[in-house]
């Protein structure tokens, strides 16, 4: 039975008790490339993986779910049979992506660091999991929300790692323009000075559509129709021009803002209905092309923001988290 290091958090000490056969049925708490994560097992009752990828990174956002723990409360995507690693972003905007923090040069500093740093360290975090959970060689698959839907997208353009299937909600498509809407918000001006403008340049999504694109990972991208943060035509835009490259590009959209979770969003809590629907298209989407389904029919995309929709995954995420 694997430990982690005496010196790390009490909370994250924990052993991976209550196996089923050789693997845990519970989620699993660690540290990877120095990010706390929270890891839940390959449990689904309806589903086995099928074909190489047999592990998911998924980050969250500024904005809430903010942390690891958060957003697989929040998405817990139950019935996807893979590994599904919820990972810290390596930096934190006190505030959030509306808030004027990122109209100053250490609000954009600190978003870039997250992106490009959670993109940087995606080898290691392979790695290090990989061995940690005895997951085959292989490409694995990618999620994130808002920052971390942003980081998933560099991930795959740099291509350090092979990914089959990145789905990113609400990612940042472009922090310049984030920056603009906030700017109309609070009625002043960003006080970036030439590096952080070159920064937000460098991680617009739409500039790296080609190297995206030439990938050839399969692409999801989710949206919200009331989202002031990265409104919905945004990523129409970066779906079309992922798709002139070439790119299997596809976007929904849902009647949300850009959270998924209530304030504060950092630690577990029962899904909210955005969270619902969003782990409800996540799932069925990832489902085609990561697993092979006993059942004949799925859950309908169209009603996962029904009410017993709601209740199925608030059962499904105490199922996954141990939450009462």
């Amino acid at each position: 039975m694997r430990r982690l290091p005496v010196d790390a958090p009490a909370e994250h000490r924990r052993e991976l008790t209550q196996m089923s056969g050789d693997r845990p049925i519970r989620p699993v708490h660690g540290i990877a490339a120095g990010c706390r994560y929270v890891a839940l097992p390959p449990t689904a009752v309806d589903a086995v993986a099928s074909g190489p990828t047999r592990l998911m990174v998924i980050w969250p956002g500024f904005d809430p779910p903010r942390t690891a723990e958060a957003l697989a409360a929040s998405v817990p995507l139950t019935g996807v049979p893979v590994w599904r690693v919820y990972l810290d972003l390596p930096a934190q905007l006190p505030g959030g992506l509306g808030s004027a923090a990122i109209l100053d040069d250490s609000g954009i500093e600190l978003y870039g660091a997250a992106v490009e740093q959670a993109a940087g360290r995606l080898p290691e975090v392979v790695d290090e999991l990989g061995r940690e959970f005895a997951v085959p060689d292989g490409p694995v698959a990618l999620a994130g929300f808002s920052t971390g839907g942003a980081a998933a997208l560099l991930a795959v353009a740099r291509g350090d790692v092979p990914v089959g299937a990145a789905a990113a909600v609400a990612p940042v498509v472009a922090p310049g323009r984030a920056a603009r809407a906030v700017e109309k918000r609070a009625g002043r001006d960003r006080s970036w000075t030439d590096a952080s403008v070159a920064l937000a340049d460098r991680l617009d999504l739409g500039a790296l559509a080609g190297d995206i694109a030439a990938r050839d990972a399969e692409l999801l991208l989710v949206g919200g129709a009331k989202d002031r943060v990265v409104p919905s035509g945004e990523l129409n835009a970066l779906r079309d021009a992922l798709q002139r490259h070439g790119a299997a590009a596809e976007t929904v959209s849902f009647r949300m803002g850009h959270a998924l979770a209530a304030e504060p969003g950092t630690e577990a809590r029962p899904p909210i209905t955005e969270a619902v629907r969003v782990d409800g298209v996540l799932s069925e989407w990832f489902r085609d092309r990561l697993a092979a389904t006993s059942d004949a029919d799925a859950p309908d995309v169209a009603d996962a923001g029904s009410g017993d929709a709601r209740g199925d995954a608030v059962e499904r995420h105490k199922a996954a988290s141990g939450l009462s």
